[in-house]
């Protein structure tokens, strides 16, 4: 659990203006109001008639609470979902497939892009992998370390990296602060981008790239993907 306090939220913002980034643009994302993550994910689970569901961060159950599947398995080592791990320790000790799974928990670019990794190897042929908060709005949304309350973490770094690959096919939905949609499919619309390390980019680069990078689509056009 993160230490939210006033002190350390204002160290975090000293040392992130001091050594990290002061880049301060904003960006106009407007998220349609009435359609959240739980409507989504709950839509792919009765289009598909699935059956098996995992969900990794579930902090007050906002979203695992509102999902109606035969097995539902929430993993969070603080609050929320039945399943009290990390996710690490969880994937480590899981034998079960899931027919979608959704990864909320925490928001920095390593422990994302583990959770993503650790869900491929357990989810099932035709499946889906959903990832929110994929669309900060400026600098703040996304620093790492967190300096504000309401917060997305540098999840985007994350879907940036996978992008680059062959064998995973990504795109983001513009709803609820951002929902990444992964299948284990060809890549048709590789990401080209020259970094060695996808940890340092910054918010800038997302700023003027954020379209292409996270390669983002409508809510009327997701479920046309989907």
């Amino acid at each position: 659990m993160e230490d939210l306090n006033f002190f350390t939220l204002l160290k975090n913002r000293i040392y992130y203006f001091l050594f990290i980034e002061r880049f301060n643009k904003k960006l106009q994302i407007d998220f349609p109001k009435n359609i959240k993550r739980w409507d989504f994910i709950q839509h792919i689970i009765n289009k598909y008639n699935y059956k098996s569901y995992l969900e990794i961060g579930c902090d007050k159950d906002q979203s695992f609470s509102k999902i109606s599947v035969n097995t539902k398995v929430g993993v969070d080592p603080i609050s929320g979902g039945n399943v009290r791990k990390t996710s690490d320790d969880f994937f480590q000790d899981n034998k079960q497939n899931f027919d979608i799974i959704f990864i909320d928990g925490l928001h920095h670019y390593d422990q994302v892009k583990k959770d993503i990794n650790n869900s491929l190897n357990f989810l099932n042929k035709n499946g889906f992998i959903l990832v929110h908060d994929c669309l900060p709005r400026t600098k703040a949304h996304q620093s790492v370390p967190r300096y504000r309350g309401s917060w997305n973490g540098d999840v985007w770094k994350a879907i940036v990296e996978l992008r680059t690959k062959h064998n995973l096919n990504i795109f983001t939905s513009k709803i609820d602060l951002g929902v990444g949609v992964i299948k284990k499919e060809l890549n048709k619309n590789i990401l080209e981008i020259d970094i060695d390390n996808f940890k340092d980019l910054k918010f800038r680069d997302y700023y003027y790239n954020y379209k292409s990078f996270m390669n983002i689509k409508s809510y009327e056009d997701t479920l046309k993907c989907i």
